[in-house]
């Protein structure tokens, strides 16, 4: 049996072999690409080219080169001059000839060979690559974990940064609080001193969605006509854009002035006053000389939380909300989105920064806190009046003259808007500690440069429009309190005190501007 470590041996001495005599052919190629030789074999001449080919030469072309062998002598002649001094043995040259013709066979092997090394190479691509795809995972994955933590985030975070802006601007003109004169004024209506004059016109502009409640400020004008006083409800589209409303309540306040030759006094609830007020900022050129004063009851001057969280971009649901929101205001109400968008913190924000209320018009901004006791729940708004039809309807009384109701009758529509407004007065208690009417926030209605007024009762955002069904004698109705608010606006447009707030007013703005000025010019020096 022949011994392994022998084997070894002889394959390992025949691989070097190889390699040495792989590095002779390399060699002598490169020595037969500089020049030809030619070899004399007893006599015969034999031309080696560096193509490895052989040819007969004449002698009388040959240059005296001997070298000698032991087994024939022969001449080696070259043709080309060249710098080699050592010769080159005949035995060489023929296994020169010999390795041309076996040197496509060494390339095969040497390929052969180079298949693992091939197959590593693709081995380590293939793993490259899954890596590569693998990692491209992980980041999608991590870029999808951040996005809704991202969107966790933002929506329970809400409108907590937004809530009462206007306080936190050092640029906004100081809220003077007249509350305690609003309650004498009040006081002396119920005791039958009315003091509004006739001189004006008095015009209520209602807000959101007072299209579809007839009943929406039909009490206060009722009251206002029973008095003498020429009173007017704005005929816009409660649900279209701030900036169309404006545009129409401008023409609206220029009709009524030219017809009557009497300054307008202006009553926007809710939505009603952000109308107005961009009525007056973007057309007081045209409007300075026809109104009197404006009056914001419950309206979101500085934007609302409810419209915010609703159309917030980036938080969860955000599409699907706002898809929602598109149907019931676009498709059903045929209403404006715009209508809901002018309401939020973003809009509000970017519309005062480019329209600015003027400084020499008199304003009041009221705000009040709804209730959130369990009575509440069952308390019912009258928004409107159905018709019956022309059906014989049995009585509940004896008589027969009362067995059937005639047609024609109206019947109340009571709905609980006081519970709604309720639960979300608590929810924006709970989630943002703050106090509001259940729709407006109470740091969010005060108007900066204005009067503020608060009253005692706990008021709902519907209760100063829509009448409540059970009526407390003992305490004043939303009539009695729009009539304070217009007597306290007239007040402000007419007594001294009014023109000082008013200069106030406009000294602050002056200096607001040169500290923005000066600041300017520090930071360029």
């Amino acid at each position: 049996m022949e011994d392994p470590f022998l084997n070894l041996a002889s394959l390992s001495s025949y691989i070097a072999q190889q390699f040495v005599q792989f590095i002779e052919d390399l060699i002598s190629r490169d020595i037969l690409g500089w020049s030809e030789y030619l070899v004399d074999f007893g006599g015969q001449l034999v031309n080696l080219t560096s193509e490895g080919s052989c040819r007969a030469v004449p002698e009388a072309c040959s240059f005296p080169s001997r070298v000698s062998d032991t087994g024939s002598s022969f001449r080696f002649q070259a043709r080309r001059s060249s710098n080699l001094n050592d010769n080159l043995p005949v035995n060489s040259i023929l296994e020169i000839v010999r390795s041309n013709q076996s040197y496509g066979g060494f390339s095969l092997i040497f390929e052969g060979l180079m298949i693992p090394v091939y197959g590593l190479r693709f081995t380590w691509k293939l793993m490259l690559a899954s890596w590569r795809c693998y990692m491209s995972h992980i980041r999608c994955a991590v870029v999808r974990v951040q996005r809704v933590i991202s969107r966790v985030r933002k929506t329970l975070r809400g409108s907590s940064d937004d809530i009462g802006w206007l306080q936190q601007d050092p640029e906004m003109a100081p809220i003077v609080d007249g509350s305690a004169r609003f309650r004498e004024l009040l006081q002396d209506i119920r005791n039958g001193q009315h003091a509004l004059p006739d001189t004006f016109v008095y015009l209520l502009i209602p807000g959101f969605f007072s299209n579809h409640g007839p009943l929406y400020f039909v009490s206060t004008k009722k009251f206002f006509s029973k008095m003498g006083l020429t009173c007017h409800i704005a005929k816009i589209h409660s649900e279209a854009s701030v900036e169309q409303n404006a545009w129409e309540l401008k023409q609206y306040i220029e009709e009524l002035h030219w017809g009557s030759g009497k300054h307008v006094m202006l009553l926007g609830h809710s939505k009603g006053g952000v109308d107005a007020a961009a009525a007056l900022s973007k057309y007081w050129h045209d409007l300075k000389d026809k109104v009197a004063g404006l009056a914001f009851v419950q309206s979101p001057y500085g934007g609302t939380p409810v419209a915010s969280d609703i159309l917030r971009d980036g938080q969860i649901a955000d599409k699907e909300t706002r898809r929602i929101m598109e149907f019931l205001i676009c498709k059903l109400i045929k209403g404006d989105i715009r209508a809901l968008e002018d309401l939020t913190y973003e809009k509000r924000k970017e519309f005062i920064k480019n329209h600015k209320l003027p400084d020499d018009i008199p304003l009041i901004s009221f705000h009040s806190e709804a209730s959130i006791a369990l009575n509440v729940m069952a308390t019912m708004s009258h928004i409107a009046h159905a018709e019956l039809p022309w059906l014989p309807l049995p009585g509940f009384s004896g008589y027969d003259s009362e067995n059937v109701i005639q047609a024609g009758c109206k019947v109340p529509v009571i709905v609980p808007v006081s519970a709604a407004l309720a639960l979300c007065a608590l929810h924006l208690q709970l989630r943002y500690g703050e106090r509001s009417d259940g729709l407006v926030t109470c740091r969010d209605a005060e108007v900066p440069g204005s009067v503020m007024v608060k009253p005692d009762m706990k008021l709902d955002h519907a209760w100063m429009v829509y009448s409540s069904w059970r009526k407390d004698p003992n305490e004043p109705d939303a009539s009695e309190m729009c009539e304070a608010l217009l007597t306290m606006l007239v007040e402000l447009g007419s007594s001294p005190t009014i023109r000082d707030l008013c200069q106030y007013r406009l000294i602050h703005v002056q200096v607001a501007e040169l500290h923005l000025k000066s600041t300017d010019l520090k930071l360029w020096s």
